[in-house]
């Protein structure tokens, strides 16, 4: 029987799972780095970063999950962008978290701009928390197989 330990240094699931997640940050990146206007509108009904911040989010987060994701898929970095998409799931949980105490119904801005892209908070949760399983897979994962550049080992 496979223990938990081969799991986790296994090179082809260690490529799998960072091609998948690596896709899933890039196909959530592009109609926000389309659209920033209505991006940072999603960002300001959060009411949760003042608002000097709200453009400058809208404007670079989506950058960092299309880098992060491109970066998983070619291994380039992939430790540093395992652990920057970490924070930012755990950030995502935790705006998402505070909305769903709140009691308020929010568009999630995760794959769409669009107004009409409002999902339910538990099921927001459930979903991000799949993927800080998955992010969390790939920064343990040792695995120096199929990475353009070597991180730590």
């Amino acid at each position: 029987m496979t223990g938990w330990r081969d799991l986790l240094h296994n090179d082809y699931l260690g490529f799998l799972v960072r091609l998948v997640v690596g896709l899933i940050f890039i196909y959530a990146s592009i109609d926000k780095l389309f659209n920033p206007n209505q991006f940072a509108r999603i960002i300001y009904n959060y009411h949760i970063l003042p608002g000097e911040l709200i453009n400058f989010t809208a404007i670079v987060l989506p950058w960092i999950e299309f880098i992060c994701g491109l970066s998983l898929i070619t291994g380039i970095y992939k430790d540093g962008s395992a652990l920057i998409l970490n924070l930012l799931v755990v950030v995502f949980l935790v705006a998402v978290g505070v909305n769903l105490v709140r009691g308020i119904d929010i568009e999630c801005g995760c794959f769409t701009v669009s107004s009409k892209a409002k999902t339910n908070a538990l099921s927001l949760m459930i979903r991000d928390i799949g993927l800080l399983i998955l992010t969390l897979f790939i920064f343990f994962n040792r695995s120096g197989r199929f990475v353009l550049i070597k991180g730590r080992s």
